[in-house]
């Protein structure tokens, strides 16, 4: 099923979440995160994406996104990150999981023997800084609200750090402004 939802101003930020088809545990090493955040730090470099917070969890992740022609940049990182994560789930020997990513594939998705990602990434368009704080909280919280750790500056793959005094992010946020 194909989204509703749109980015419909390509200046504002938007928060999006992009998850796993069947809610998959991909991303519970650290290889298979990584190949988010340097994809994401790709498209900084070479795309104009600006990444505003972010946080990687086992099965989607959550990000606060801007920049120009989003709507391409978002679907191109999808696009490579499905391909990239593929080698690495086979690398790592997780057959089982490859095999539900075959199972799981929609029908019309007949270009590839697997599927990573639902469709769509539900944009949310952030109008102010209250709907920003929010997300932030929203975000930032979601690994504690989990159970997953106590605070949110103990996730390792989230922009949580940003924040820290003398910690050093895996990847720098941008400022919203």
């Amino acid at each position: 099923m194909r989204s509703r939802y749109r980015i419909n101003n390509e200046n504002a930020a938007h928060f999006i979440t992009s998850t796993v088809i069947e809610r998959m545990p991909i991303f519970t090493t650290a290889a298979c995160c990584d190949i988010l955040v340097h994809s994401f730090e790709y498209c900084r470099e070479h795309k104009g994406l600006r990444i505003h917070a972010w946080v990687i969890l086992d099965n989607h992740f959550h990000a606060i996104v801007s920049g120009p022609r989003l709507p391409q940049i978002v679907a191109d990182l999808k696009k490579f990150t499905a391909h990239e994560l593929l080698g690495q789930l086979k690398l790592e020997g997780r057959e089982w999981l490859l095999n539900q990513l075959s199972y799981f594939r929609a029908a019309h998705k007949s270009a590839s023997s697997h599927q990573i990602w639902q469709e769509g990434v539900h944009p949310q368009s952030i109008t102010n800084d209250e709907v920003m704080l929010q997300k932030l909280e929203y975000l930032h919280n979601n690994p504690v609200k989990r159970g997953l750790v106590a605070a949110p500056e103990h996730w390792v793959y989230s922009s949580a750090h940003e924040w820290l005094e003398g910690a050093t992010p895996l990847m720098r946020v941008d400022p919203w402004r």
